[in-house]
């Protein structure tokens, strides 16, 4: 009898044990149950993840080389992409601003070329003509500098940068354009004299200021660049050479530039357009200084200034996990390459031995994402963004991480640009750099209005392949039009002998073009042109 007890009493506690752990098990199932409702109300907003439901217990932690950034194999929190920092409240586009200033070609081209800008030029102009000519010289007016820059924009054209000068106005070889605009000699003479300062108070200012020869010009153009166009949500910082071999204190050498020697450019552009949001030159490091610290850094938080809600793209010369802290403060988000040396990463995503290509490992923190791709066995790319915050993977045959493709979608915003304004440059030789920064000034501004107008009226030409060429064709005639007109009617001597070519193979009647509305100036295809 006490035997049978004993065993019911035994049989029974297995049944009470049995119990009460189904019991913990439906509290702990329920217990995840409201923690996964709460988890979708609270990201409703965020992209939703496939990561396999891992678990947070089976993440492995890194720790940075300098020991200061502990990263996770998974993500901290289920998110997708950063709500708050990339919330855009302007529409992307030409500004009010813009839309309101803009009625012809002309116009749209003076919005980055401003009175104040071009009464600058004339006045220190002026200044250096009466004093290498003196009493010769003959004072300009603003007609006389649209014109040069209308041949200048037009000789981008033609693609003629590496072309003379003798040859453009030449009566065989050239066009008419040039010759009916102004005389060779007086072209020589404006680009002899142009200046952007005073150069007699130049050297005071130089021993502080290495661009002091356009600064003033420089600043105010600068200035306007983004008052006509709001970005996407993509930007792209990144560094620019523009050529020159001639003497500069601040010249730099880039064996990975196509030019190798010239003046360095920061440029921050919208990623899509590759319209030109702010510019910085690069003047080299103090007189008898250090060399710049975390100079990266410094660059993009310069190039971000005024921007709120976008997505800075950059390359490993740039990004840093400091500075993706730092934009985020800004409400900017980071997406860029990273240096294998940078102390912030975690030693094992750097190791290639024994990887399979086409994988990729991640590692997080908080608000950052690091990727370490394998293209092929042995290399390994590593990106890092404040932008994503998930192990996405596309679906591509590569397996390439979504970090990575949206970082190759919008890094090339400023080479775009390098190769647009190299299309039909308006740099002509010269051995004064403050000159070919103005050049530069020029062939970036065109681009601009180009992206402007076409964006404010998309049915210009629409059918066309060569727009901008069309563009710059118009601008240039809008340009030096007016100073041809008005020496056609000045009386003059050998200089009006190409206004005088174009008008003996014409007749009053027929001395506007049909096809162009304009004054003929063989820039069109009619037969008024060509015959």
């Amino acid at each position: 009898m006490s035997s049978r007890k004993k065993k019911m009493t035994a049989l029974e506690a297995l049944e009470l044990l049995v119990d009460h752990d189904s019991e913990i098990e439906e509290e702990v199932s329920e217990a995840e149950d409201s923690i996964e409702v709460n988890s979708e109300s609270d990201d409703s907003d965020y992209e939703a993840i496939d990561e396999n439901d891992v678990h947070v217990s089976r993440s492995k932690t890194f720790m940075s080389k300098n020991g200061e950034i502990q990263w996770s194999s998974s993500p901290t929190k289920h998110l997708g992409k950063q709500c708050a920092e990339n919330i855009i409240k302007t529409v992307p586009g030409p500004t009010r601003m813009a839309v309101t200033r803009v009625t012809d070609i002309k116009s749209v081209f003076e919005l980055f070329m401003p009175n104040a800008i071009q009464k600058i030029i004339l006045q220190m102009t002026n200044l250096e003509g009466r004093r290498v000519f003196g009493e010769n010289w003959k004072e300009l007016d603003k007609m006389h500098l649209h014109a040069y820059l209308g041949v200048l924009i037009l000789s981008g054209v033609f693609k003629s940068k590496d072309e003379s000068t003798a040859s453009l106005w030449d009566t065989e070889t050239g066009r008419a354009i040039f010759r009916a605009t102004m005389s060779l000699e007086t072209f020589h003479i404006f680009s002899r004299v142009i200046r952007f300062d005073n150069r007699e108070t130049r050297t005071a200012r130089q021993e502080t200021d290495k661009l002091a020869a356009i600064r003033t010009v420089w600043d105010k153009w600068v200035e306007h660049l983004p008052l006509f166009y709001n970005p996407g949500p993509n930007v792209t910082v990144d560094e620019r050479l523009v050529e020159f071999r001639g003497r500069c204190s601040f010249r730099q050498y880039m064996p990975s530039k196509p030019a190798k020697y010239g003046i360095k450019i920061w440029a921050a552009c919208d990623a899509k357009t590759s319209y030109v949001l702010n510019m910085q030159v690069y003047t080299g490091k103090p007189a008898g200084g250090a060399p710049e610290k975390n100079q990266g850094t410094r660059v993009v938080l310069d190039m971000s200034n005024g921007l709120r809600g976008h997505n800075i793209t950059c390359d490993n010369f740039f990004t840093s996990y400091n500075l993706g802290q730092e934009l985020l403060k800004r409400k900017l988000t980071m997406v860029g390459t990273v240096r294998k040396n940078r102390a912030e990463l975690p030693a094992e995503l750097l190791v290639t031995k024994n990887r399979d290509p086409h994988s990729s490992m991640f590692a997080f923190t908080d608000n950052t994402a690091l990727v370490s791709y394998c293209p092929k066995k042995g290399k390994n790319v590593v990106l890092m963004s404040t932008l994503h915050k998930n192990a996405e993977i596309s679906t591509r045959e590569d397996h390439k991480p979504t970090m990575i493709l949206d970082y190759n979608a919008t890094k090339g915003g400023v080479d775009n640009l390098d190769k647009v304004t190299g299309s039909y440059s308006t740099k002509r030789m010269t051995a004064r750099w403050p000159l070919v920064i103005f050049y530069n000034i020029i062939d970036v501004s065109a681009y601009n209005a180009f992206v402007i107008w076409t964006e404010i009226f998309p049915e210009w030409n629409v059918s066309k392949l060569y727009k901008r060429r069309i563009f710059l064709e118009e601008l240039g005639k809008a340009l030096v039009v007016p100073h041809i007109q008005r020496r056609h009617h000045m009386p003059r001597t050998p200089a009006t002998a190409a206004v005088k070519e174009i008008q003996e193979r014409t007749t009053p009647s027929t001395s506007v073009c049909e096809v162009s509305k304009s004054v003929c100036l063989c820039l069109c295809k009619c037969m008024l042109c060509v015959s």
